[in-house]
């Protein structure tokens, strides 16, 4: 018998209806709709030189499924276009504080409305109380001043939250850059340990959310483009991570050095980023931009950010300054970005999260420390295989990705190419590929 089965083995191997054992080992796919569902971005939608039919216009065609906003839409007039926006659209949204404000009540009210309409995707503490601080029960907070009044108002905004029978279901994330700190008041835990007592006392325990929000832009003065695995290290949940990142926010603060959590914790919480991207200059290029917008996306959902919000949807037109981060400029005219998201999100069109995502074998022999890689599946149980390289410094790498069967049709995409397979292998259990710097899609059936 062992040897008859060791037999069967070696036909297997030698007619390459199996590559390797190694290839054996089985991935397990996540939803390409909830990977899907991670993409956002910021936009102000008919405010700051904005209009709604040309925000609606924008979401659909970038496919992007959620906006950050930064006002509690507490107004008829604003539900009635969230409503609008969302029929047209599907797109959800998240509510906040917003920069310097302290409303919970017109939060609450506003998120609930929201909420009703089925658009509503979260609740989200103050913005940046680092660059606007706060005024909470007659104390200012944040800046340079204590950051008492600042936990004070996420605390009670989390518990007003929780208590509310409509929004309670709702995830509540917390105020961003609580690296700021000032003082330990514990912004850097979602749930202050009892036996923290480096903490101020009076939020020893305390719940401020339900997943840490951070603001990890990719380029940053600490991290400045291009370099090697640019998105990838700033989407490092570990202190390994570059730029204004989860460890300097959560792990250790990167103002005052308040501990948090350790690496090892910080892999398994829950987070989101509210704010990421980068203007073009001589370096950053309108297409190295596009290129890093599609890396971060895959980047933060590959190593477990529940969602991303890149900054802008559209250029700032009330602002000075460089303000080139959008995927459309003040004008509305599409950049780069934007047609490489339409086509990403095109080609990985779902719109049912599978319950139950399958396993797939393959694997990339000496897979380069660049080239990384996200297994989805599609509610039609395609699985889409997502290779992407991240060497932003120039050069490129040859690999090869081994699968454990053959399979009759192989498709590959480039969304820096269009929405149409480049390449269609018949009958083939490898893939060659030159990686550079932005992905590929391997369709399995």
């Amino acid at each position: 018998m062992k040897h008859t089965y060791l037999s069967i083995i070696l036909t297997l191997l030698i007619s390459g209806n199996i590559t390797s054992l190694s290839a054996q080992e089985k991935v397990q796919a996540k939803s390409a709709n909830e990977f899907l569902n991670s993409i956002g971005v910021n936009s102000a939608i008919f405010r700051r030189g904005e209009t709604l039919p040309q925000t609606i216009e924008c979401i659909k065609y970038l496919g992007a499924r959620w906006i950050r906003t930064d006002e509690n839409m507490n107004t008829d007039e604003k539900v009635r276009d969230i409503e609008n926006l969302h029929q047209q659209t599907g797109v959800k949204i998240s509510t906040s504080l917003g920069s310097g404000g302290n409303d919970i009540a017109g939060l609450v009210a506003g998120s609930k409305r929201i909420a009703e309409l089925g658009a509503l995707l979260a609740i989200e503490g103050n913005n940046e109380p680092n660059n606007w601080g706060i005024t909470y029960q007659g104390q200012k907070g944040g800046q340079n001043n204590s950051w008492i009044p600042v936990a004070r108002l996420q605390r009670d905004l989390y518990k007003a939250i929780k208590a509310d029978p409509v929004l309670k279901k709702y995830p509540v994330w917390t105020t961003t850059e609580t690296g700021a700190q000032t003082d330990n008041v514990g912004l850097q835990y979602i749930k202050v340990p009892e036996n923290d007592t480096n903490v101020v006392e009076e939020f020893r325990g305390v719940v401020f959310a339900d997943a840490a929000n951070c603001h990890n832009y990719f380029t940053h003065p600490g991290w400045k483009p291009l370099q090697d695995n640019q998105t990838w290290l700033a989407s490092d949940p570990s202190s390994n991570a570059k730029g204004d990142h989860l460890f300097g926010n959560y792990g250790k603060t990167w103002s005052k050095k308040f501990n948090g959590y350790t690496n090892e914790q910080l892999k398994n919480i829950p987070r989101v980023t509210t704010e990421t991207g980068a203007t073009i200059d001589r370096i950053l290029t309108e297409e190295m931009q596009a290129r890093l917008y599609l890396s971060c996306y895959l980047a933060q959902y590959a190593q477990g950010w529940s969602h991303t919000a890149i900054y802008i949807m559209r250029d700032r037109s009330d602002e000075e300054g460089n303000q080139s981060f959008g995927f459309y400029d003040k004008s509305y005219n599409p950049r780069q970005a934007a047609h490489y998201l339409h086509n990403l999100t095109s080609i990985l069109n779902d719109n049912k999260t599978i319950s139950k995502p399958g396993y797939l074998s393959y694997t990339i022999p000496n897979q380069p420390v660049t080239v990384h890689d996200l297994l989805l599946q599609k509610n039609d149980k395609t699985f889409m295989l997502v290779i992407w390289g991240e060497l932003y410094a120039g050069g490129s790498e040859n690999i090869v990705v081994k699968l454990g069967k053959k399979y009759k049709k192989i498709k590959i995409y480039d969304p820096t190419s269009g929405t149409t397979a480049i390449k269609i292998l018949q009958n083939s259990n490898s893939v060659p590929l030159t990686m550079t710097n932005h992905p590929y899609i391997l369709e399995l059936k």
